[in-house]
């Protein structure tokens, strides 16, 4: 009798054992758990990307004499060699590896390290300066401003159209993180002078938004990975067929056991 209690116990441990992997922690996933009620946090409301190598840019010259303006645009120098208006206007401003771009008539221009305001500034003075049009209006946009995640289940890339993104919303544009990422060790990794640098962010606490690269710049990585508890459940998961036939085993074992006991019971 004490072998066949003791077989019963064992396998009902081993069942709750390997339940147990499916329930996560609340303390471990929820964000920003720190905050309170009415809570105030100040932001870098003065955020604007830079212009980086690689980048893709729209710009568009104009003026009261649009005929003054159209050389100064690549859609306006291309269309004759293109012969298709429409084609012409899908070209965009690419940064070389040096950070400049190259634009009809004024030539070669610095841009990277610039916001776009700044870009606009420096092609209106060139304008006015190289005495071409006194009164340019210049817009600067980003083609594609993009975010890239890889983590576990694969890798995305997320177009964020009014070029400022936080940290924060770019995990809700990417669907959530699941349960099991390791939310201590999630990196953002920049392009800096050069040089890839990478810092953790913890969503869990207020200080997120304290993080020099909480607010995000085009090209940045988001980098997740599974905490060694999110392993060992999708390893768990691999012996699902084999837990129910522990589970069923252990229920047959545990009528079984009762039975005997209410036989010994009644002799």
């Amino acid at each position: 009798m004490k072998i066949q209690r003791l077989i019963c116990t064992g396998l009902i441990l081993a069942l709750a054992g390997l339940a147990s992997v499916s329930c996560v922690s609340t303390r471990k996933v929820a964000y920003l758990q720190d905050m309170k009620h009415n809570t105030q946090i100040q932001l870098e409301n003065d955020f604007e990307a830079v212009v980086s190598p690689y980048d893709e840019l729209d710009i568009i010259v104009s003026c009261f004499d649009s005929e003054l303006a159209k050389p100064f645009n690549i859609y306006g120098a291309a269309q004759g060699a293109i012969g298709n208006n429409s084609a012409a206007r899908d070209l965009a401003y690419l940064v070389d590896q040096n950070g400049n771009i190259e634009m009809p008539v004024l030539g070669t221009i610095h841009a990277a390290g610039l916001t776009r305001l700044q870009l606009q500034e420096r092609i209106k003075n060139l304008l006015v300066s190289g005495g071409y049009i006194s009164d340019p209006y210049v817009m600067v946009r980003f083609r594609d401003f993009k975010i890239f995640f890889l983590g576990s289940n694969g890798g995305k890339a997320i177009t964020v159209p009014n070029e400022r993104c936080t940290f924060l919303e770019a995990l809700a544009m990417s669907g959530d993180l699941n349960v099991f990422t390791n939310r201590n060790k999630i990196a953002v990794m920049r392009e800096v002078n050069g040089r890839m640098v990478m810092r953790f962010l913890d969503p869990r606490s207020s200080k997120v938004f304290h993080d020099p690269y909480f607010m995000l710049q085009q090209n940045d990585f988001i980098i997740t990975r599974d905490s060694n508890y999110g392993n060992f459940s999708k390893s768990y998961a691999q012996w699902a067929p084999i837990t129910s036939i522990i589970s069923t085993v252990a229920s047959f074992a545990s009528i079984y056991l009762t039975y005997m006991m209410y036989q010994s019971y009644t002799k």
